[in-house]
Order: structure tokens, then sequence, then C-alpha cells
């Protein structure tokens, strides 16, 4: 779907980056500020060129150094959201989203005026002009802009950043739509974790303009050796799940996961439905027996199958439930628990530990797969 492979020198960084992404959906650039995300972006839309490489979307060159391709980017079927929407004020949104359907070039994906529309939820402000709508409100008709404008892949660079919460909450399922209901690719650029793992599919960590690791969402976040460039204070593991139900009386959700069964706090979704979650080390307690007389809801035997020292007297754990979950402790508990490689434990985790923000990728019921 997607091959990288680029160089790029400008004053302040060195870009050196390459990785594949072979399937449709939402891959996540992520990393620190200055870490090459937003100038990557701009080498795939052709606002800037790499010094050599190549770039390949859907199987069309559209940047490569030795064959002297380098298309301008009206010519690449890329759509680019913005952070600020970067709409034309004279115009209504009906106005916009025209005007991206009129510049639809080689990338056409034969979406229509109206199925954008009744996806993005913007039928209702179609006469408005850009000052009278709300932030959560512009970035979707940005969206729109975007995708008809034929977008063979759509680009968006910290598309939430400046809105507050409850805007984020109000875009973030309109985002969702596009990854369940269409097959255009999108490049999502983020720094806030929540999203990503709501969100995206694959993520690619960049670092002072290398990529060091892409990959599934659940296996790169569950690299503690990358928690450095992820976050020490978020490190931890992200499991898919399917929707069981929820408790009868009790404001809480069951979700099965190959080590069993995880409660959490309530959550509007179908049996069946799969959902990520991101589970922290930090919200993990180890016990050497199995726990009696305790609030915990959620309570998993497993084996260490590895141990990772850490920084200012901690250390990480891997245990085996059915699926590899991070826990962690202090060395001290560590040595008095005796915690070896091999011995089996009991993990456990409180419900209330799961937030909103650690549940996402949430898909439709009928585009549901077993996980195992």
């Amino acid at each position: 779907m997607l091959e990288i492979d680029v160089r790029k020198h400008s004053p302040g960084l060195d870009l050196e980056i390459a990785f594949n992404v072979e399937k449709t959906g939402i891959t996540a650039l992520f990393g620190r500020s200055g870490s090459g995300k937003t100038t990557l972006a701009n080498l795939v839309a052709g606002l800037d060129h790499p010094d050599e490489g190549r770039i390949i979307a859907e199987g069309e060159v559209l940047f490569d150094s030795r064959q002297g391709i380098n298309l301008p980017p009206e010519e690449r079927g890329i759509g680019y959201v913005f952070q600020e929407g970067r709409l034309f004020p004279h115009l209504s949104v009906e106005g916009n989203l025209r005007y991206g359907q009129m510049r639809a070039g080689r990338g056409r994906n034969g979406i229509s005026f109206d199925h954008v529309v009744g996806l993005l939820g913007i039928g209702h402000i179609l006469t408005r002009r850009p000052r009278d709508l709300s932030g959560g409100e512009k970035q979707r008709v940005s969206i729109g802009r975007a995708l008809l404008a034929g977008s063979r892949l759509l680009l968006m660079d910290e598309p939430l950043a400046s809105l507050d919460q409850p805007r984020k909450n109000e875009i973030l399922p309109f985002i969702e739509g596009l990854r369940d209901e269409l097959s255009v690719p999108v490049i999502y650029i983020s720094h806030a974790m929540d999203e990503i793992v709501r969100l995206t599919d694959t993520l690619v960590v960049l670092d002072r303009g290398r990529s060091v690791a892409a990959g599934p969402l659940e296996e790169i976040m569950s690299r503690l050796d990358l928690s450095p460039l992820t976050g020490r204070f978020e490190a931890g593991s992200v499991i898919a799940t399917q929707v069981e139900g929820d408790v009868k009386g009790h404001p809480l959700t069951l979700l099965r996961f190959p080590g069993g069964v995880l409660t959490v706090p309530r959550i509007k979704a179908d049996k069946g439905e799969t959902v990520r979650v991101r589970i922290r080390a930090r919200d993990i307690l180890l016990a050497t027996e199995e726990p009696v007389g305790l609030s915990a809801q959620n309570v998993f035997k497993g084996r260490i199958t590895q141990i990772s020292e850490g920084e200012n007297g901690l250390v990480e754990i891997l245990v085996d439930v059915g699926v590899p979950l991070w826990a962690r402790v202090t060395a001290k508990s560590c040595l008095e628990l005796d915690l070896v490689r091999g011995k089996q434990i009991h993990l456990i985790l409180k419900t209330v530990a799961i937030d909103g923000a650690s549940l996402g990728g949430r898909r439709r019921v009928e585009q549901k797969k077993t996980l195992w």
C-alpha cells in the first residue's frame, strides 16, 4: 500500500526513514517534537522532496531519485488535513467541499459528495461559512474536502491538536468511520497515545529523523525497549478483545481475550465487536499465590517469561497469561517475592485502572473476525 525509503538533509534534522505499510486502515507516525513526522508527511505529499530515495503509494511511484520521478502535489492524489483546517473563509461548507471535488485528479477514489457528507455528519451545516463552525466541524469539513479531492492516501497532521477534549470526543467517531467504511489508507500524525490506541492499526515510531520501529500497534506498544520513546509512564501492553456483553445490574462490560475475560467500565458496544485495551505496566499487581478477598475484578494466572531492570529501582516483568502483559514492580518486591523466569504468578488489574482512553480500535460487528 505504501513504501517509503527516503533521506533528506535539512538544518537541524537529517532524515533517514524507511518502512512499508501493506494494508489499508490508519497508520500512525509517532515521536517527540522534532522527530521528523511533519517533514516526512510533506515529503509524501510532494510539498518538499527528498535528497534521495523513493515513495510508492498503491503501486504508483510518486518519487524516485534514481529514475528522476517527482510528481507534483496535484498529481499525487493525496489529501492533506492540517491542524488548523485551512478552509476558504469566503466559501460555504458546500463550496469548500465542491472545491475539493473539482480538484480531483489522478487519485480519484470514487467517493460521492453525498457519501462524504453523510459519513462526516455535516449535512446540516452545508450553507454555513467557516467562521460559524466549531473547531470539530471545521476539521470534519477539512477531511471531507480532502476525500473529495480523490485521495488515494489521506495525510492527517495532528488533526485534533487544536481542539479541547469535548471537540476531540466529537470528531473521533467520524475518523473511526473513515477507517471502518472507506478503503482510503490514512497516515495519522499524533503525539497523543490515547488517539493512537483508539484509531490506528499500524504504528511507526520516529526518533531524531529515524524510523526505529514499525508494525502492528499491539506489537509495538508491548515492546518495553521502546518505552523511552512511546512514554515510560504509559508503557505496558495493548491487547485485542471481543465484547462478551454487559454485567447485569452493574455499569461494567466483559471483554474476552485469550487469557480469559476482562472486566472494564461499561462501554457502548455490541456483542462481538472488537476492542483494543491498553493495560499500563504501572497498573498491575503481582501475587505468588491466588489472591482472595480482593476488590479487583481482574485476576489472571500466568508465567513469567522475561525480567528486565528498569530505572530508579524498578523492574519490568513480562507475564504470559495467554497474551504477554508487562508489569512494573520495585526491585525490592522482585527480590522478596523471588520473581524469576518460569515462575507461575497471579496478575491483578483493578477495573478502575482501565479508563476510556485505554480502549480503542473498535470495529463494527459485521467486520469482526475471530481473534483466537
